[in-house]
């Protein structure tokens, strides 16, 4: 099997940098990115949390599918209850007729930030499962003009009317969703990268009721991790220290947080607190470049995906640059064309 990697941008602005220097450096990592070989590459959305960039994939998306040639793009995703499904519809329409084939809809029911904070983004969120079903159902309507009679895509078009439709991806972290992306047709990526547990489970459930749909008639599925590769022991070692840190500081509400190793190097965690850092290390790999390629193969057959996302972050823009490149060497990524002239 060969192995597709693609990439999860969640446009961090490093300690010291700012949110205009984090989406430069995106438009770079994206062109740099799309020569190498990578399969996809999506786009966060977050709220109200300032070491990120990206509130609005669908706008981002725009600029970085003019700046390259391969890659698909998309979001990872479209948090669905924030939003108006029909405007969600319209977005990726318009995306897609711009950039025909190379656009991806991945979208999921989390907040993507704080409760409040999606309140006020939909004032008619009722964070309902029901309602999120309800939305999937008019989306995948607006989105690929499958009308039902009665039903509010029958009456009401998403434009523009276009012969093509983006692909539609379910985001999940648990169980419960994999069942509703069997059930609508819809491929499955599982975020590792929030919850290291479950994953190879929700995988199998999912190809097992899976039900084809005319846009997608055999599952497809990858799986989301947080991956560094460096080259030097202290290199590695200066990455996991600051990514220990960080993942314990979000999960105590210290969103805003920057870590740098002089400042973390030191830190003694107590034994509560280490548990949660070996706990959050299943949702990471970090290592030199054997030690990644191995760990990416033993992800991927233990979820018997074939493509995994990776999401990066480090110290300085060349580091995150660096790992994606050994990567692509590692496992001999080829840039494929989509668009062949």
């Amino acid at each position: 099997m060969k192995l597709k990697l693609s990439v999860l941008d969640q446009t961090p602005i490093r300690r010291g940098s700012n949110a205009v220097e984090a989406l430069q450096e995106s438009i770079a990592l994206a062109r740099f990115v799309d020569k190498l070989g990578y399969t996809r590459y999506w786009l966060s959305e977050h709220h109200n949390i300032t070491t990120l960039a990206g509130a609005a994939p669908e706008v981002f998306i725009a600029r970085l599918a003019g700046e390259t040639k391969n890659l698909r793009f998309g979001s990872g995703g479209i948090m669905l209850p924030n939003h108006s499904t029909l405007k969600v519809a319209e977005n990726f329409r318009l995306l897609e007729a711009l950039y025909p084939g190379r656009i991806d809809l991945g979208v999921g029911r989390a907040p993507g930030g704080d409760r409040l904070t999606a309140s006020l983004l939909n004032p008619s969120n009722t964070f309902s499962p029901k309602d999120y079903v309800k939305q999937l159902v008019d989306l995948k309507g607006f989105l690929n003009l499958d009308t039902q009679a009665g039903a509010v895509h029958d009456k009401v078009r998403a434009i523009p009317n276009i012969t093509t439709a983006p692909a539609l991806w379910m985001l999940t972290s648990s169980g419960e969703s994999a069942y509703i992306a069997a059930h609508f047709g819809m491929a499955l990526s599982f975020a590792q990268f929030i919850n290291p547990n479950g994953g190879p489970e929700a995988l199998e459930a999912y190809r097992k009721n899976f039900k084809p749909s005319e846009e997608l008639p055999e599952p497809q599925t990858s799986v989301g991790i947080f991956v560094y590769c460096g080259e030097t022991e202290e290199n590695v070692t200066r990455a996991q220290a600051v990514m220990d840190y960080r993942f314990l500081s979000i999960e105590k509400g210290r969103v805003d947080e920057s870590p740098s190793y002089e400042s973390v190097k030191n830190y003694t965690y107590s034994p509560d607190e280490w548990q949660r850092v070996l706990h959050n290390r299943g949702r990471m790999i970090v290592g030199n470049p054997e030690y990644v390629k191995t760990k990416l193969l033993r992800l991927a057959d233990n979820f018997q995906t074939e493509e995994i996302v990776m999401s990066t972050f480090a110290d300085t823009f060349e580091d995150r640059l660096r790992s994606y490149e050994i990567l692509a060497d590692v496992f001999e990524l080829v840039p494929t064309t989509v668009n062949a002239e």
